[in-house]
């Protein structure tokens, strides 16, 4: 009876099994991501969005993080994680919905949006393989696809948005991409702008020749890389220009990349990588000793680097002994969030948005830090805009600093300490401080409970809150939280 059962059961749709789980530490799926993500924002909607509310221009790699983040409590095991990210991620796209410049109105909640977001993910995994000269096979095709369904009917969308079966899905695919995609602005920027001026992650921060370095070889490649991966109809729509021998050099990246299928067992788990490129040198990771043993050596090859080559690089701003940024660099590395030059809601919702991912906010604690930040906004509107066009310039913002430490800030700081005390005993302890901050215990500001254990009270949460938002002070906490990429 059992070998019966065993013949005729379904694979599972999620967690070990899948054929998505199969895939997940697949180092493929670095290219496959970025050409999703390109195909994704030359939707209309979805680059208006993009253009207004994401970070993924001054903060690429927390939004990579975020993204595998999410895709490793859906795709998981687990139905009860899974229930919650998706009504995590309904509630955000909830928020994220506007008029773009040419005055389209965009809605993250559009349910046709919802499911090309899906079919780009899975149309790229299918081609991650296909390009790399080892195809699915049609049952394992159907399977991913039978999953990836299971994925977009987890977020409670009609059905019917994303087609029913495989042989439906393709022709969808090709009409979505003949009809609909066009030449966005983001997708502009993606292409030819980020990887251009893409930051170092936090593990590479403050090796600025290394990384220039690199960036100048591998940011046009890979750029090249992802145009002639496109669907060729919408390249030529689009006017993309496909380089001479970007065809031959896509198909040996992709070949390239899928022969660390050969290393040892654990080398290339998509979460170490992911915790690698997020990893900070001030946290209390053991890794970080090592990474920061690097650093010193990785900074002499650097500078040996400088002597030796033709190329110029700007050196990365040193710290001011003072540990304080100017007006300028804090509008800059912290306030204006999605880089447009500006303070906008946007920037003050990407930080709500960042601060509720960190702490796994359940809806009423995430509501309510989303509304103190939106009456900091309103107060920060009254007090800066001075030219009332509802944004804040970086000059505006500089002429009238001070302003920032108003009552709503204070409230903002009150809101967030209780969001971080998750048992509401009036203090955050170090598990506490270390979902909120993922770095390590900072005893100078932290005081001592009754019973002797070292915890951060209320009082000296929100000075430093305080202190980093309206003083412009550099803070080994908030920095990696707010300011880094």
């Amino acid at each position: 009876m059992s070998h019966a059962a065993d013949d005729t059961a379904q694979p599972p749709l999620f967690g070990p099994g899948s054929q998505f789980h199969e895939l997940f530490d697949d180092p493929r799926w670095a290219f496959a991501m970025v050409r999703a993500t390109v195909l994704e924002a030359a939707h209309p909607q979805i680059g208006a969005a993009l253009i207004d509310n994401s970070t993924f221009v001054t903060h690429p790699w927390r939004r990579l993080r975020n993204t595998f983040l999410s895709l490793q409590r859906m795709f998981g095991a687990d139905d009860e994680v899974r229930a919650k990210e998706a009504a995590r991620l309904n509630r955000l796209h909830t928020r994220l919905k506007g008029r773009a410049a040419s005055d389209r109105p965009y809605d993250a909640m559009d349910p046709g949006v919802r499911a090309w977001v899906v079919a780009t993910l899975f149309e790229s995994a299918v081609t991650m393989c296909r390009l790399s000269g080892r195809p699915l096979s049609p049952s394992a095709v159907e399977r991913l696809y039978d999953e990836f369904r299971a994925y977009h009917a987890a977020f409670g969308d009609e059905t019917g948005q994303l087609p029913l079966t495989l042989a439906e899905f393709w022709p969808y695919y090709d009409r979505m991409v003949e009809e609909e995609l066009e030449n966005t602005e983001a997708m502009r920027i993606i292409l030819y702008k980020l990887f251009d001026h893409l930051p170092a992650p936090p593990l590479l921060s403050g090796l600025p020749t290394l990384w220039a370095l690199g960036r100048a070889v591998v940011g046009p490649a890979l750029g090249a890389i992802t145009v002639a991966a496109l669907p060729e109809s919408f390249r030529r729509r689009a006017g993309l220009p496909e380089l001479l021998g970007a065809g031959a050099l896509m198909q040996g990246a992709y070949v390239t990349v899928d022969l660390a299928r050969f290393l040892p067992e654990g080398w290339l788990r998509a979460q170490n990588i992911a915790d690698l490129l997020a990893l900070s040198p001030s946290s209390d990771d053991p890794r970080a000793r090592t990474v920061t043993a690097l650093h010193e050596r990785m900074r002499r090859a650097g500078a040996l680097l400088r002597l030796i080559t033709p190329m110029s690089f700007q050196p990365a701003p040193e710290a001011p002994s003072s540990g304080q940024r100017s007006a300028e660099e804090f509008f800059r590395d912290v306030l204006d969030q999605t880089g447009d030059g500006y303070l906008t809601w946007p920037d003050l919702a990407a930080m709500a948005r960042e601060l509720c991912g960190r702490l796994d906010l359940d809806e009423p604690a995430e509501t309510r830090l989303y509304d103190a930040f939106a009456d900091w906004w309103r107060e920060l509107q009254t007090a800066l805009d001075a030219d009332g066009d509802g944004r804040v310039s970086a000059e505006e913002y500089a002429a009238a600093a001070p302003s920032l430490a108003g009552p709503a800030l204070i409230r903002t700081a009150e809101v967030l300490f209780d969001a971080a005390d998750k048992d509401g005993d009036q203090r955050i302890d170090e598990a506490e401080y270390r979902a909120l901050f993922r770095t390590a215990f900072h005893r100078d500001t932290t005081g001592e409970a009754t019973d002797g254990t070292t915890v951060y009270t209320r009082g000296a949460f929100v000075r430093d809150f305080l202190s980093f938002m309206s003083g412009r002070r550099l803070s080994t906490p908030y920095d990696p939280l707010l300011a880094e990429s």
